[in-house]
């Protein structure tokens, strides 16, 4: 164990180095319940790329979660991105573009059909343009099966369709931009594990393990009021849209993910009825509930 760079982390925070190993393994990793617990070879795994590239996981700038090869797969929030492009000495500012043309995909809103970062750097003569079309990046919403029937969960591609794709955007141009390698996105943590996972029959239990090890105290508690004033007024949309004016970034994609996810467990038959019996129905109502 490299107890030089537990020493490091621990004077940096101000932690007692005896107790940094533990309070990360409680905060930084989210496992479910009966998991294996987070070895220390884990933990070191973490605090070597947060090391790299100066990122505080105490705060969630940077996180990881075991993967199914006992490694880990560190994930950086959308904060800790802005930090290491602005951090960056080369770095010399990136503006945005979008396509004038809208698309809508499933249960999403309108969004440009790309959008493209423009990144400079002081010590490039020309900036580098990198552009990402929705519906390469797009994630679906998350569909599963239960006591006798199917379901979906709108996540945060759904509720901040414009949002997320441009971090998809400027994520992927500080990638190439400045060679940042070994770290991943939400998205593709996701797409990871759900290539390792053999019995995973949803994306459901991945995502909320993936948003809740980001969110804040404040958020988590929000969520929980939220959802209680929700249920008992079947207001939901009400609790979104508070939501949306209180929080951003994380805090936001989470308290969503959460209120949605109660609206479903609360609301199981209007999850899944009514369903049509006429094939032909069935095709002229489903568009119908897309587009509202």
């Amino acid at each position: 164990m490299n107890k030089t760079l537990i020493q490091k982390f621990a004077e940096r925070f101000s932690v007692d180095s005896d107790k940094v190993l533990d309070i990360l393994k409680a905060t930084a990793f989210r496992q479910k319940a009966g998991s294996a617990p987070v070895t220390d070879e884990q933990m070191m795994a973490l605090l070597i790329v947060a090391d790299q590239y100066d990122l505080n996981p105490f705060t969630r700038e940077i996180y990881a979660f075991p993967d199914k090869q006992n490694g880990i797969v560190p994930v950086v929030g959308v904060d800790g991105w802005s930090r290491i492009i602005n951090q960056h000495t080369n770095f010399d500012g990136m503006e945005f573009r979008a396509s004038d043309k809208l698309v809508e995909m499933p249960s999403a809103k309108p969004c440009p059909e790309w959008m493209e970062c423009v990144m400079h750097r002081i010590d490039r003569k020309h900036p580098t343009a990198i552009r990402e079309y929705l519906d390469e990046v797009y994630r679906e919403p998350f569909t599963g099966f239960k006591d006798g029937r199917s379901y979906t969960i709108n996540g945060p591609w759904q509720s901040h369709t414009k949002r997320f794709l441009r971090h998809k955007t400027m994520i992927q141009a500080a990638r190439l931009v400045f060679g940042f390698g070994g770290i991943f996105d939400q998205d593709e943590a996701e797409r990871i594990l759900e290539s390792q996972a053999e019995n995973l029959s949803t994306g459901t239990e991945l995502t909320a393990v993936v948003v809740s090890s980001e969110a804040s105290p404040e958020a988590r508690r929000m969520a929980t009021k939220l959802i209680a004033r929700a249920e008992g007024s079947n207001a939901w949309q009400a609790a979104i849209d508070y939501a949306s004016e209180k929080f951003k970034g994380t805090d936001l994609d989470y308290v969503i993910a959460e209120i949605n996810r109660a609206k479903l467990e609360r609301q199981p038959v209007l999850t899944a009825e009514p369903q049509p019996v006429n094939p032909q129905q069935a095709q002229t109502t489903e568009p119908a509930q897309t587009q509202a």
